[in-house]
């Protein structure tokens, strides 16, 4: 039994130093991520998804509200080297957008409705571009790869209730589903409010609305979840968050109004 323990550990220390050594890499904020599939595989992943929606939803063709969002991501983008992002605006009422890998953007029209101007319509956008910048749906899946590769493993011990058991669980962090994906797709959020900050300040938009804007999204959300289970922050910690880093926004706004970087778009 102990020999089996040992040969099992053995292993998965194994794969997680080759994990390491082929998929390290490091985040605009500085912190170390798992990445494990090509770059070309994950857009095209995210391109046959975006293509996919678009068949399924409604979307808006044309139209001022069309002309707005590309008005304000076009701002956006401007500062990543011109790089060529779709924007989509669907038809939904509920107050969301997304982004994916191969720079694709989605915006509900629900989420037209609750902001009050671009600067905080230009909040969200820069969260969810931020998503892709720093490879958050790479990471996402390199972690479940990842983690099922250790399940697979774990699978060869005998129950939970067994010693062995609590000690192969007790390698994978309090059970793979609460232990390793939810706090990795918390820190994504807190990760990419942070990114998508500076990313409107650069861009021009006034980051101080980011803050009214998660204001605005706590009461359209009458149901509070508690965070410590759910994929994202509170909205006080998200506050608190933007907060901490909105001087250093400021500055960066302040900058590019300056540089003539003053966006002029209306809904």
């Amino acid at each position: 039994m102990v020999k089996t323990l040992g040969f099992i550990i053995r292993q998965i220390l194994i794969l997680a130093s080759l994990s390491t050594l082929i998929g390290c890499a490091t985040t605009a904020t500085g912190r170390k991520q798992l990445i494990l599939l090509p770059a070309g595989q994950i857009n095209q992943m995210g391109i046959t998804a975006f293509n996919d929606l678009k068949a399924a939803k409604k979307v808006h063709p044309t139209g001022k509200n069309v002309n707005y969002i590309h008005c304000i991501t076009q701002a956006m983008t401007r500062t990543l080297n011109n790089a060529s992002w779709e924007v989509a605006l669907f038809v939904d009422d509920s107050p969301n957008a997304f982004a994916l890998p191969g720079n694709k953007i989605g915006i509900h029209s629900g989420l037209i409705a609750l902001t009050d101007n671009p600067d905080q319509l230009a909040a969200v956008i820069g969260h969810e571009i931020s998503h892709v910048l720093a490879r958050h749906s790479n990471e996402r899946l390199s972690q479940k790869i990842a983690l099922q590769q250790g399940l697979m493993l774990s699978k060869k011990l005998s129950a939970p209730k067994t010693q062995l058991g609590k000690t192969a669980l007790s390698l994978l962090g309090l059970g793979g589903h609460y232990g390793v994906l939810l706090p990795f797709s918390r820190l994504h959020e807190q990760e990419a409010d942070i990114l998508g900050l500076t990313l409107m300040a650069k861009a021009g938009f006034d980051p101080q609305q980011s803050i009214t804007l998660w204001h605005k999204m706590a009461q359209a959300n009458k149901q509070h979840a508690s965070e410590f289970l759910s994929t994202h922050p509170s909205y006080h910690h998200r506050i608190e968050t933007l907060s901490q880093h909105m001087p250093t926004a400021l500055a960066l706004s302040k900058e590019a109004n300056a540089l003539g970087r003053n966006p002029h778009c209306t809904p």
